[in-house]
Formats: structure tokens, sequence, C-alpha cells
């Protein structure tokens, strides 16, 4: 089963924490998939990991960009795979088919969204139900991650 990881973000915006992911994502050897809620959300992404740090680069691409099995990161709005990424990251509520096909999943959600994290439970729910490897990680104040007890979240 696919280890699922919820990422409460209630300090930073998704804008913030996504590319730190990607980039560990990367440091890690792996290729991922961002998954998005529609293309304007995809375009904006894009622009967001071309400028969100002076001095970085984390290579990406969606299907404006073309290439797809040459982009370690590709950013979409389908459920689709087409540059081989074992890690999945779903943003904006989105959900995927291809759950079982990814080694993680991440799921990112607005902690100060009422609807994003009443659509988190219930993704939780569902993923567990279905047997995957559940985790709980929510902002600190310090700019990291804290793993939060899972059995509180069901």
């Amino acid at each position: 089963m696919t280890d699922i990881a919820f990422y409460h973000l209630v300090h930073w915006p998704l804008e913030t924490a996504l590319p730190r992911l990607l980039e560990k994502t990367l440091e890690a050897g792996k290729r991922a998939v961002v998954m998005a809620g529609s293309e304007e959300r995809v375009e904006a992404l894009v622009n967001v990991l071309w400028t969100y740090e002076q001095g970085s680069w984390l290579p990406h691409g969606s299907a404006k960009d073309g290439n797809a099995a040459e982009q370690p990161v590709w950013l979409t709005a389908d459920d689709e795979n087409p540059n081989g990424a074992t890690y999945l990251f779903l943003v904006d509520g989105a959900q995927s088919a291809r759950m079982a096909e990814c080694e993680r999943c991440f799921e990112l959600f607005d902690g100060n969204d009422a609807d994003a994290v009443a659509a988190a439970r219930r993704h939780w729910k569902a993923y567990a139900d279905a047997g995957h490897d559940l985790t709980y990680w929510q902002q600190t104040d310090r700019g990291g991650w804290e793993r939060q007890d899972a059995a509180a979240k069901e």
C-alpha cells in the first residue's frame, strides 16, 4: 500500500511549503507529480517554482512545456503520471485514482480553510479504509514539520 502523508498547512501557504517539500523529493532522487485543482492553479504553481527563492532552481514542467518524461517534477490538473514519478503531491483537494502506483503521496491542505480541513478528513477516512499507511504532519512555528498522533485524526 502507498504511504500517504497529510501536511496540515497552518503557518505557511502552499506556495512556501510545496517548493521545500519538492526540494527534499529531488534530494532523495525521486520524481514527483503535483496534481492541482485546475489548469490556472497549475500555471500559478509553475510560476511559484520559478520565483519562490532567489538563487534556487527547481526543475519542473507542465503540459505547456512538454517533454514530460524529462521533467523530474510535473505539474498537472489531470490524474496522470507522464514523468514516471513515484511521489504524488495532491493540492487543492485533488484526488487520484493512481494512488496505488505511487511509493508516497503527500496531501497538502490549508488548515485555515474549514472546507479544506473537512475534505482532508474525508480523504483520511477513505485512505484508512483502503488500508493505506497514513501519517499526519503539522507545521511548527519554527518553520518545520511535526508528526502528530494519527489516531486523533480518524
